[in-house]
């Protein structure tokens, strides 16, 4: 955070800093029943939740779903969301899961940080530098799509299925390797697992500003 500037400018707060983690209940969740997230999330009364949109090499994309499953999670947190619900999973385990149920393991985290914040909480998706990697990636591969835009919503899956959809519409040629990032890894469905938590829709109107 300091080697990037963010604490000359704002109050950082790494959630999961100190332990120990938060539990956030999922009774209807398909694959997990709990989420492990950082405890200071109690101390914050709104939540925006800020993601670039682009390619991601496990989920095949990543948006304000992932944001809210994996981007909350506390470490502990995120290996648990990995290795679908196995509490004691290695990271080599995190590579061999089932990835659709991985997938619905992401929905089931996203939908408890979703209705822990109820109407308090917004997202944005920020579609620039559409790579195929994520910024997490050591070495990310360059853009393969022109900037689409800024997209905001109080629905992340409405706003997931309206970035999804603004990629597959492009004319932009590069769109073909996003895609192809997307399918390969069977990233629409963490939008089917988490409509099917009825937290959000993914019916929208795209109205520009």
């Amino acid at each position: 955070m300091e080697d990037h500037g963010w604490k000359k400018y704002f109050n950082v707060d790494i959630l999961d800093s100190e332990g120990p983690d938060k539990v956030l209940e999922i009774p209807n969740g398909k694959v997990i029943k709990k989420n492990y997230v950082g405890k200071n999330i109690d101390d914050y009364d709104s939540v925006l939740v800020l993601s670039h949109f682009k390619g991601h090499p496990m989920g095949g994309y990543g948006g304000a779903l992932k944001q809210l499953s994996i981007g909350f999670a506390s470490s502990h947190g995120k290996s648990y969301i990995h290795c679908v619900g196995n509490e004691n999973g290695t990271f080599e385990e995190m590579f061999q899961v089932d990835q659709i149920k991985f997938l619905e393991a992401m929905a089931d985290a996203a939908s408890s940080v979703h209705k822990a914040f109820q109407n308090r909480i917004v997202y944005v998706n920020v579609m620039c530098n559409l790579s195929v990697d994520c910024d997490c990636c050591h070495v990310a591969e360059d853009p393969c799509m022109k900037d689409i835009g800024i997209l905001a919503s109080l629905d992340p899956i409405a706003l997931d299925q309206a970035c999804l959809d603004l990629v597959y519409q492009s004319d932009d040629e590069g769109k073909n390797h996003l895609i192809e990032r997307i399918e390969s890894r069977h990233g629409n469905h963490v939008v089917e697992a988490a409509l099917a938590l009825n937290f959000g829709t993914n019916e929208y109107e795209l109205i520009e500003i």
